[in-house]
């Protein structure tokens, strides 16, 4: 209640626009006020919010690639930027700095992708403004290379005659060749995760992964002297590191005349051999642990050659039955 004047003094002793304004803030005292305008920072500082409410839910090799990504590519681009003004124009301007590293940008992209909807969910963004929606990453062309018979042979003479300091390199080496792993999967190995006939990994690109062991993986292990649980299968020389097989690779692929192969190319060519042996994509990518058939299916063209060789070859019996030449 507001009280117009002082009781016993006469209402025109207040000014007509005094009392307007009196009954003015009286009738507003009860409304909701507006809500204060919230402060938005710039990117470099909540690229710090989001990495502290954010990053623990990842796996912990997420997180290290993330981090060196937010602060190498994402905050000397848009740090000085307030969130809320980050445009679509920004995103393709640095998409344009980034022709020389395009795999770089793809794999980055994403994360801004996420740093922007959290943005909006925190109300720093309006609503539906995420503006790497429509940013197109480049397109790439994967090289493939598959090891032939011959190759496998090459490949295998020198494995078996080839003596290093590290008695590690040549079995992990076989790992790779025998499972399909990536190579990281292999050097990081633990021997708490190896459960015989599997291997089950905790932390790998995917997720959690379980790699299935042939025989010819199993001797490889069987070979070895068990540690602890807790040390890895195939360290480093003189640290309890992971053994670093690529420039252990190197020295082996010039000794096999194979100086274009890749380690990660062992994991190619075993898609490619099973495939030879009719196993199913569906197969090969739980064989290898891909989280999307839309991964194995890059090897499809290799069914399709298996097919069509196969139909050849029986057109050619079918038209020697018929005695039409070939």
């Amino acid at each position: 209640m507001v009280t117009l004047g002082r009781a016993g003094v006469a209402a025109g002793a207040l000014s007509a626009p005094a009392a307007r304004r009196l009954l003015i803030k009286a009738t507003l005292a009860d409304l909701p006020s507006a809500p204060e305008q919230k402060k938005i920072p710039l990117f470099v500082d909540f690229a710090e919010e989001f990495w502290t409410d954010y990053s623990p839910h990842w796996k912990p090799s997420t997180r290290t690639s993330s981090r060196s990504r937010i602060h190498q590519l994402l905050i000397p681009q848009f740090g000085s930027l307030p969130v809320d003004m980050i445009a679509r124009s920004d995103i393709n301007r640095w998409r344009d700095t980034m022709t020389k590293k395009e795999g770089s940008f793809n794999r980055t992209i994403p994360i801004m992708s996420v740093m922007m909807q959290y943005a909006e969910k925190l109300g720093y963004r309006a609503k539906s403004t995420n503006p790497c929606r429509g940013v197109s990453r480049f397109k790439r062309e994967l090289p493939e290379r598959y090891l032939s018979a011959d190759e496998y042979r090459r490949l295998g003479r020198v494995l078996a005659c080839h003596e290093f300091a590290n008695p590690f390199v040549i079995p992990a080496l076989l790992m790779l060749v025998y499972t399909g792993a990536r190579a990281s999967e292999i050097a990081t190995l633990r021997w708490r995760y190896v459960q015989t006939p599997r291997l089950a990994l905790p932390d790998c690109k995917t997720g959690p992964k379980t790699i299935y062991l042939n025989p010819q993986a199993i001797e490889v292990l069987n070979g070895l002297d068990r540690r602890t649980d807790d040390q890895l299968v195939f360290p480093a020389m003189h640290r309890e590191v992971p053994i670093n097989l690529g420039e252990h690779w190197i020295r082996i692929r010039r000794r096999a005349a194979l100086p274009d192969v890749r380690l990660h190319d062992l994991r190619h060519s075993f898609a490619s051999v099973a495939i030879a042996k009719g196993i199913p994509l569906a197969t090969i990518g739980k064989l290898l642990g891909h989280a999307l058939p839309e991964t194995t299916a890059r090897y499809a063209h290799l069914a399709d050659e298996v097919i069509s060789e196969s139909a050849e070859r029986i057109c050619s019996n079918l038209a020697g039955a018929l005695g039409i030449a070939p």
